[in-house]
């Protein structure tokens, strides 16, 4: 009974705050929320709503920034987007410069227990109406990760069915599985980069290929030339490297071409 109770008190105290993000509609079909970032939209057409969509990746591999990416973006639709933020480690002062808007984001603070964080998710996912969600794990230690039990993932698939939410997991390893319609996974390639880069970089082309038949890679076309670059100030590193992997048994539209990068001046 108390946590029936809890349960509304926390459902009216949204309301007020974001009127009626709990209203449910129905997804129309192949609906995206994209990722704020063209050349990756150009190969992914975006996040799919209704489904569960993993990044993982090591630190500094680009996990926060297209996480900020599509806040901003999707806040910037005035969609109402809901951060599950496990550890504590979302910078607001990142968020502005990202330009998400925050009158539009609900802030979860779990203070590390992986426990209150997918209660939280839990909470969100079933009460509907949000735009995007995303569960930042990235900070998690990668064998408390692995533990996570099944149960969950396959709990929040079934939330999501049907509905026009997007849920986007942050993790350090893969852990989803089967339950993830789509995978992106960020990888750093033994170059280093400036401790701040645009997202995008001059004349620098890239191209898509199919890896061991349901893996894409967005690889460099040539050897990147050391030297002096002139790059606007963003709120991340730039992605140079993503694999996507695509569930086949929970298929999205996606297409294969080829992506040109250019700076931001």
């Amino acid at each position: 009974m108390k946590t029936a109770v809890a349960k509304k008190e926390i459902e009216s105290a949204l309301a007020n705050r974001f009127g009626a993000v709990f209203e449910r509609r129905e997804k129309q079909p192949g609906e995206i929320v994209p990722t704020g970032v063209p050349e990756i939209d150009a190969v992914l057409n975006g996040f799919p709503r209704g489904a569960i969509t993993e990044i993982h990746g090591a630190a500094s591999s680009g996990r926060t920034s297209l996480l900020l990416s599509a806040l901003a973006f999707a806040t910037g639709q005035e969609e109402t987007c809901a951060l599950i933020d496990c550890s504590d480690t979302f910078d607001p002062t990142s968020g502005a410069k990202a330009r998400v808007d925050f009158d539009r984001l609900l802030w979860v603070r779990c203070n590390s227990n992986l426990e209150r964080a997918f209660k939280a998710t839990d909470l969100l996912l079933h009460g509907g109406g949000f735009g995007l969600v995303a569960l930042n794990l990235a900070d998690v230690p990668s064998r408390n990760a692995r533990r996570i039990i099944s149960s969950w993932w396959f709990r929040f698939r079934r939330s999501l069915e049907n509905t026009p939410t997007a849920l986007i997991v942050i993790t350090p390893v893969p852990c989803i599985r089967s339950c993830a319609t789509l995978v992106l996974e960020l990888m750093n390639e033994s170059i280093v980069w400036p401790s701040t880069v645009s997202l995008v970089l001059d004349n620098h082309d890239a191209r898509v290929t199919m890896r061991r038949g349901s893996h894409l890679s967005l690889v460099e076309d040539s050897t990147r030339q050391r030297g002096s670059y002139s790059f606007a100030l963003t709120h991340a590193r730039l992605l140079e490297r993503i694999r996507v992997q695509v569930n086949r048994e929970r298929p999205i539209a996606w297409t294969v071409g080829s992506a040109k990068f250019e700076s931001v001046r």
